[in-house]
């Protein structure tokens, strides 16, 4: 008898080394060459001057370099690999405290029947977050609490990660007031700061509406039969499945109660220190390194106690915090072979000369590609809006439907390429394959594409601007 072949996702680290490697050979294949950077007088930022382009000598990154290019990559991302062992350390010790289990237990029984409103609650809060203040890396801090959440309802890991990730990918897409996208390129298109919201709006609602219908349509299918779950086999021994929690035996002490006002005020002080006082990886980590000790005491752990729970916490993201590294790593070998800006360079020339509409989309592309080799969302409107500011004047799109095709293309990609580092940290924080994550998403990330390109076809018919 034949056998069935039947193929496996790779492991997202085994993804990543095999791109660091295509990486490697590129710098072999593709000519040398980069932009020179200059400060932006207006904005300080610097920018690349798109007349500037010149070839320089081929640097192709050898098999030593790519395993060098691992710890760099390493030390690059420390920021935000400390912030992953803090938030796991802190969810430790607020679970070790019990009130975790008993706030999840209270929200289960509450939401008997209705289980679907945490969907467009839960939705709807990490895409104003994105939408306004550029919240993120940030929503990682709570996958934890959302896919054990999740579980206990009855949905799947898939689900809890997807309210946060496509929530806060819905918000750069919108980017109502992002300061970190939005913000940053129309500086360099030197078009009036937050101009043109209206359209960023109704982006925004549009996406958000069809998440929403998106995921419940998902989470109808596996509520009935939880053997149609793409991660039922992951789930059953995923470390944030909770059997007890499907009690209704809840146990609200006057300890538990302490603690999760202690955590209310935590997620206050964090709202407030990022408003008011640009609070971001390193003020939040501090925030829950104090807030976790606090609740430990609270709640009558002992000190040995606290440290035990924190570790045990910070193990659980150890995974999703070398992905980050190596993720990074691709990028630099990308700097140091010079082939980041030719890859640019060619892209931006496939846009030149089409029809009006079609170019619109064209950038809508090029800068979604250009975010697979620069994930960061300030890093490509340094590099690219340079490039598509003239290119807008030349072609007769204004300047603010530029600013449009790069906040979506931005953001339409933040979940689907590998080196992101924060979406593979996510999926590994739930266990689920780059490919079983890729075979949910997809459909999503379709109609995402169309909805944009409507948007972005519309904004040319209107001449969106002002310029």
């Amino acid at each position: 008898m034949k056998k069935k072949i039947k193929l496996k996702a790779p492991d997202a680290l085994v993804l990543i080394v095999v791109l660091l490697v295509v990486a490697s050979i590129l710098t072999y294949i593709l000519p040398a060459g980069e932009y020179n950077r200059t400060i932006d007088p207006i904005t300080q930022a610097e920018v690349v001057n798109p007349n500037s382009f010149h070839k320089v000598e081929k640097s192709p990154v050898s098999p030593w370099g790519i395993l060098k290019s691992v710890p760099q990559g390493l030390n690059e991302s420390a920021d935000i690999i400390n912030f992953l062992l803090i938030i796991g350390g802190f969810f430790g010790v607020l679970k070790g405290t019990g009130a975790l289990d008993s706030l999840l237990k209270s929200a289960i029984i509450n939401l008997k029947g209705k289980e679907k409103l945490v969907i467009p609650i839960v939705l709807t809060f990490w895409g104003l977050g994105g939408a306004i203040i550029g919240n993120f890396e940030e929503c990682l801090a709570f996958l934890p609490l959302q896919i054990t959440l999740c579980l206990a309802l009855g949905f799947d890991s898939i689900t809890g990660v997807a309210l946060g990730m496509c929530g806060v990918g819905i918000g750069y897409i919108g980017a109502i007031l992002n300061p970190f996208t939005v913000a940053t390129a129309q500086k360099i298109a030197n078009v009036p700061l937050y101009s043109g919201m209206g359209i960023r709006v109704i982006s925004f609602i549009a996406l958000l509406i069809v998440t929403i219908v998106y995921i419940y349509r998902y989470v109808g299918k596996i509520h009935t039969n939880p053997e149609l779950s793409l991660v039922y086999t992951e789930d059953l021994s995923s470390p944030y499945k909770e059997n007890d929690l499907l009690s209704e035996d809840v146990h609200f002490t006057k300890k538990h109660k302490l603690v999760l006002l202690a955590f209310l005020l935590t997620i206050i002080l964090l709202v407030y220190g990022v408003i008011n006082y640009d609070f971001y990886l390193p003020e939040i980590a501090a925030v829950f390194v104090g807030s976790g000790i606090i609740m430990g005491l609270i709640s009558g752990l002992s000190v040995n106690k606290i440290a035990e729970e924190f570790v045990k916490g910070a193990s659980n993201m150890l995974y999703p915090a070398l992905c980050v590294g190596f993720a990074r790593a691709i990028t630099i070998i990308m700097i140091e072979g010079n082939i980041l800006d030719v890859i640019v360079k060619n892209f931006s020339k496939l846009v030149a000369g089409l029809p009006l509409q079609i170019s619109a989309v064209g950038m809508y592309v090029f800068q979604s590609i250009i975010n697979i080799f620069i994930p960061s969302g300030t890093g490509q409107a340094v590099v690219s809006m340079p490039i598509m500011t003239p290119l807008a004047d030349v072609t007769g799109l204004t300047r603010q439907t530029a600013c449009l095709a790069f906040q979506f293309g931005d953001g339409i990609t933040n979940l689907i390429t590998p080196t992101a580092g924060d979406l593979m940290a996510a999926i590994a924080i739930g266990g689920i394959s780059y490919g079983k994550w890729m075979k949910w998403f997809y459909k999503l990330l379709l109609i995402w594409f169309v909805v944009c390109s409507i948007i972005l076809i519309i904004a040319t018919a209107i001449s969106y601007g002002p310029i």
